[in-house]
């Protein structure tokens, strides 16, 4: 009785610092632009036919999104991970737990790691001025 206790402790332990377990493999991200209502792609192949959206992301993925939407210019921005705090907690867990086949792991499904930015948020810029904005610039006369 008292080795299966033992076991169940120890096993705990390593579950326990085992980021691909507590934390899983893909983490959920938001994108947002203002105004809403853009197309959002990805380099990695994510992708929302209007936003605001949400999609699950794998944690070891770096990509590019493309915001766009007609009469604006498009945006881009660069998604990319680091270590996050809960990640690296589970990836030091790993270590006290002598879970070096856990650290192989976190680290080849990017479990330790997080995106930034989360949410990617964009302000999409008009292509071209609006008509009363053009009419009041040429209505202008210009300083001399």
């Amino acid at each position: 009785m008292k080795g299966q206790v033992l076991a169940a402790a120890c096993l705990a332990a390593v579950v326990a610092g085992c980021g691909s377990i507590t934390r899983g493999t893909s983490e959920k991200m938001a994108f947002l632009s203002e105004p809403s209502g853009a197309t959002m792609t990805s380099t990695k192949g994510y992708a929302c036919p209007s936003t605001p959206c949400s999609l699950d992301v794998e944690r070891s993925d770096e990509f590019d999104v493309t915001f766009t939407k007609p009469g604006f210019q498009p945006q881009i921005v660069p998604v990319r991970t680091k270590v996050a705090g809960s990640g690296a907690a589970g990836f030091a867990g790993n270590i006290i737990a002598g879970g070096v086949i856990g650290m192989g792991v976190d680290a080849a499904t990017g479990a330790a790691m997080d995106h930034f930015p989360n949410p990617v948020v964009v302000t999409l810029v008009p292509e071209a001025l609006p008509t009363a904005q053009r009419e009041r610039r040429r209505r202008k006369k210009p300083e001399v």
